[in-house]
């Protein structure tokens, strides 16, 4: 059913599909469940950028090491777990940990280029998120299939054009836009953020909805990953573009 599509790659419409009916109506899914799952993995990921960045301090050898363990650690995690979601109370604290190593090694890097920068970037993305919960909550925004289209393409086009620019590096080539401070740089930085946060109403609905499906139980916890994963590209863009502002 197309109700369920989110632009999330672990929060994709069949995830709850395949389960609906699965689990006894003691041991399911609730709305409640996932939000305080999604509380632990925040508390986990920021214990564990604490951790990364302090040892920075201390050592700033363990920056890099920290900082590419956590994202390809945290990539091999995310893998295995779209496709071993029983894993998930497991897997997604650990996904949580790696990711938290790799941000507290990344925020220490733009604080020493942009002093401010990183609680600047944390105010925003709590500020964002609690707007869009709101936004969702009461209906201002609704999530109908004509957004969900609109979303999902933006962020698939976003993820394309990465992806190319990850690509092009390895030859020496820039692709324009992602790191220019010029205005259209910036328009651009904020498009990306205007549409992650977007992507937060896609996951509060993927999330809604799957709780009156009657899925199992861990499916908070794999419900909490996907939207985790939101968050921190929130975050990361949110990085990017103050750093764009600060730079001109």
């Amino acid at each position: 059913m197309s109700l369920f599509k989110s632009s999330n790659p672990a929060l994709k419409s069949s995830t709850f599909e395949q389960m609906a009916g699965t689990a006894y109506d003691s041991d399911v899914m609730t709305m409640q469940g996932a939000i305080n799952k999604s509380a632990t993995l925040l508390i986990i990921l920021v214990a564990a950028a604490g951790l990364s960045w302090f040892a920075m301090l201390s050592n700033p050898t363990l920056g890099f090491p920290m900082m590419m363990g956590g994202v390809f650690g945290g990539f091999l995690v995310g893998i295995v777990l779209t496709f071993k979601k029983e894993w998930a109370p497991f897997l997604a604290p650990t996904y949580a940990v790696l990711e938290g190593l790799a941000l507290g090694a990344i925020s220490l890097l733009y604080e020493h280029a942009f002093s401010g920068l990183v609680s600047t970037a944390i105010v925003l993305t709590i500020a964002v998120f609690a707007v869009m919960l709101f936004l969702y909550a009461t209906r201002i925004i609704e999530v109908t299939q004509k957004f969900r289209m609109i979303v999902v393409a933006a962020t698939a086009g976003i993820a394309v054009f990465y992806l190319l620019a990850f690509v092009l590096r390895f030859f020496d080539i820039e692709m324009p836009l992602i790191h220019e401070t010029s205005t259209i740089g910036i328009v651009f930085s904020l498009i990306v953020v205007v549409v992650a946060a977007l992507n937060l109403a896609l996951d509060f609905d993927f999330i809604e909805q799957g709780a009156h499906q009657g899925v199992p139980k861990y499916m908070e916890w794999y419900s909490a990953f996907g939207l985790l994963l939101t968050l921190v590209w929130l975050y990361l863009e949110i990085l990017r573009l103050l750093s764009k502002l600060r730079s001109r």
